[in-house]
């Protein structure tokens, strides 16, 4: 019996490493696409980037409205933001594996990655 649970337990760790894999190349291959489409946006404007010079947005608000009124420098913002959240993500999948396996030191560390992570977006928000 412990050998059909220790061929579960390999093949959904096989699973999620898949996994893994497959949310670092979807990230980054939806960052490139955003990416892309504000540097298209761009050259359709002439080089304007839908602000004034010298000033790009910064604050999510900022950000989200120029996405939604197709302003190339908030479309590459959105582009960079999926890109810093990719391996955010990872980190996360990592605490699901590692907790699926038992591994309670690598759960506190990831955890307290991730959360040194938040703290640094927030720290980074705010200066």
């Amino acid at each position: 019996m412990p050998e059909k649970q220790s061929s579960a337990t390999e093949k959904e760790m096989e699973h999620i490493e898949i996994m893994i894999g497959r949310i670092l190349q979807i990230g980054v291959i939806v960052a490139a696409i955003i990416m892309l489409l504000g540097l298209i946006l761009l050259l359709v404007h002439g080089g304007n980037g839908g602000y004034p010079v010298g000033h790009q947005p910064t604050t999510i608000k900022s950000i989200l409205l120029g996405t939604i009124a197709l302003k190339p420098y908030a479309v590459m913002m959105v582009g960079m933001f999926c890109l810093i959240l990719t391996p955010v993500l990872r980190v996360v999948v990592s605490i699901y594996a590692f907790y699926k396996e038992h591994d309670t030191l690598y759960v506190w560390i990831t955890t307290s990655v991730l959360i040194i992570l938040c703290i640094s977006f927030i720290i980074g928000h705010t200066v």
